[in-house]
């Protein structure tokens, strides 16, 4: 889950060196402990599992605080499907733009606590450390299940980040555990990729 405020807080030298007095900026303070903690997710290794009863509460809770209630998981079975998926044009466009102006939100928010500089830092901060870690993974699982399709893997990768992109942001913005942005990413958190709310369907692999 993302309770971030849970985990024991360590220094990270590097990252705060170049941020503020982050103690005088609790939201940042959020932002260096998840950070850290990306280190620890299992990145995709529950894909094509069947999701549990509380990924299903989760994905639904996804789907209605974002405004679909309508919306049902569609989950995905193997690597061939979760192509077809990222693939098909046919995304909700309503999705997209609910997501859009979480994120404007977000942004607005966050702003209203730290300054755009140090706001641009840390989120670029989460979305390196992400970047790599992620990329890592796929690369072992490109090889054990022979994916070539570089331009597939590098649309996992990009969801994979812009998650976490989104997640640092509610810590940044003092949002709840509860936020849209938070529980997608508890999703990837527990090992799965959730791909697109395509028509009616939340597919996730």
């Amino acid at each position: 889950m993302l309770l971030i405020q849970d985990l024991s807080m360590q220094d990270d030298d590097e990252f705060e060196e170049e941020m503020p007095d982050v103690e005088d900026y609790p939201t940042l303070v959020s932002v260096v402990r998840f950070n850290r903690f990306l280190n620890s997710v299992p990145w995709f290794s529950e894909v094509g599992e069947p999701l549990t009863r509380e990924e299903h509460k989760i994905a639904r809770d996804y789907m209605d605080a974002l405004g679909f209630p309508d919306a049902f998981v569609g989950e995905i079975e193997d690597w061939d499907d979760a192509a077809y998926a990222a693939a098909t044009p046919d995304f909700n466009s309503d999705w997209w733009e609910a997501e859009e102006q979480l994120r404007a939100g977000l942004v607005a928010d966050a702003l209203a606590l730290i300054s755009e500089e140090d706001l641009t830092l840390a989120l670029t901060h989460v979305s390196a450390t992400a970047s790599e870690l992620i990329n890592a993974a796929l690369d072992e699982i490109a090889e054990e299940v022979g994916l070539a399709d570089e331009e597939f893997l590098r649309a996992i990768a990009g969801a994979a980040v812009q998650a976490c992109h989104q997640a640092a942001l509610v810590l940044a913005a003092g949002a709840e555990d509860d936020h849209p942005f938070a529980l997608k990413y508890q999703l990837f958190e527990r090992g799965h990729w959730p791909i697109a709310i395509t028509g009616r369907s939340f597919n996730i692999f």
